[in-house]
C-alpha cells in the first residue's frame, strides 16, 4: 500500500484529521450533516447521551446516542467546497489508517444524511414542508474534479436537463442519485424530487439585487423541467456534492430539506426556526430506527 504524504492527509497533534478535528473513534457510522454550526446543538439536544464535542473553524461535531443508535452530527458550513472537505475527511476516518497513512484493505460505508433548508421550485410544495432529494443535480463544478460515471437513468436526466434549460456560460451540470437503502425509510410525510445544487445564493439561484443574470430564466426553466416521473422539487447548495462524493467513496447518502421559501409562489416561511425544529424531530426518530 502506498503511504499518503503528510501534505495530502493532514493530521493534528492529537491524532485527529485536520479540518473536522475528529479521530476515528469519535465518529459514528451514522452521520447527520447540517450547514449551520449552531444547528448541531439543535440536533444533539435530542440525544440521550453526548460523548464527544469538537469544533474547528465552522466544523462543529457532536457524537452521541439516541437509544441504541450512535450518531455523529457535524456542520459543514455552506457550499460544495466545504462538502469536499467534510466528505473526504469523514471517509478518511473510516477507510484510512491514520497511523500508517495507508488505505485499509477492507473498506466500510457510512450512512450520511443531510438535514438542511431549501427553496421549493414547484407550486404544490408549500413552505415548511419536507423534501427528499431522489437525485442531486449539480450546477457547481466540484464533481468535475473527480471521475464520476453515471448510470443510464442519470445520463438521460442530464441530457434532457441540458436540452431543456439551455444554460449559458461555463455551467456543466452533473447528476447523481441518492442512496437507495436510505430513501425507502423517508416516504410518508415527505415530498420527493430532484434537488438542484447551486454554487451561490444570489445569481446562481436566480436572485436579482443589483447585478444582471447570465441565465435570467433559470427558476422558470428549473421548475418546468420534466422527464417521466422526474421533476425538480427544490434547490440549495450542498446535495449534489454529497451524493457525488458519497457514491465515489462508497457511502449511502440522502439529503432532506425543509422548505423555507417557495420561489414560484414568492413565499417565505413565517417561522423558519420552527420549521427546522420540525425537520429535526421528524427525521431524527427515523434515523435512530434505521
Amino acid at each position: 500500500m502506498n503511504k499518503i504524504a503528510d501534505s495530502e492527509l493532514i493530521i493534528n497533534s492529537r491524532g485527529a484529521i485536520y479540518h473536522i478535528d475528529l479521530t476515528p473513534e469519535e465518529l459514528a457510522d451514522t452521520v447527520i450533516t447540517v450547514g449551520d454550526p449552531d444547528r448541531v446543538a439543535k440536533v444533539s439536544k435530542y440525544f440521550d447521551k453526548i460523548e464527544v464535542q469538537r469544533q474547528h473553524r465552522e466544523f462543529v461535531s457532536h457524537t452521541g446516542w439516541v437509544g441504541s443508535k450512535r450518531i455523529t452530527v457535524i456542520s459543514t458550513g455552506i457550499g460544495p467546497d466545504n462538502i469536499d472537505i467534510v466528505l473526504n475527511e469523514l471517509d478518511a476516518l473510516k477507510n484510512i489508517d491514520l497511523q500508517t497513512r495507508t488505505v485499509k484493505e477492507t473498506l466500510s460505508s457510512l450512512n450520511i444524511i443531510r438535514l438542511g433548508t431549501s427553496g421549493a421550485l414547484q407550486q404544490h410544495i408549500p413552505v415548511d414542508s419536507l423534501v427528499v432529494g431522489t437525485h442531486g443535480l449539480g450546477l457547481d463544478n466540484l464533481l468535475h474534479y473527480y471521475q464520476l460515471r453515471n448510470n443510464d437513468e442519470e445520463q438521460q436526466i442530464l441530457q434532457q436537463f441540458i436540452a431543456h434549460t439551455q444554460l449559458s456560460g461555463n455551467i456543466q451540470p452533473y447528476v447523481v442519485g441518492c442512496g437507495a437503502s436510505i430513501i425507502k425509510h423517508f416516504v410518508e410525510g415527505f415530498h420527493h424530487g430532484i434537488t438542484v445544487t447551486c454554487p451561490g445564493f444570489y445569481g446562481p439561484q436566480g436572485r436579482v439585487l443589483r447585478l444582471g443574470l447570465a441565465n435570467p430564466l433559470l427558476v422558470e426553466r428549473l421548475s418546468s423541467f420534466r422527464m417521466g416521473n422526474h421533476f425538480i422539487s427544490n434547490f440549495e447548495m450542498e446535495t449534489s456534492a454529497i451524493y457525488g462524493l458519497g457514491r465515489l467513496l462508497g457511502h449511502h447518502c440522502l439529503s432532506i430539506n425543509v422548505i423555507v421559501a417557495n420561489r414560484v409562489r414568492k413565499e417565505f416561511s413565517k417561522d423558519g426556526n420552527a420549521a427546522v425544529e420540525g425537520l429535526i424531530q421528524k427525521c431524527l426518530g427515523i434515523i435512530a430506527s434505521i
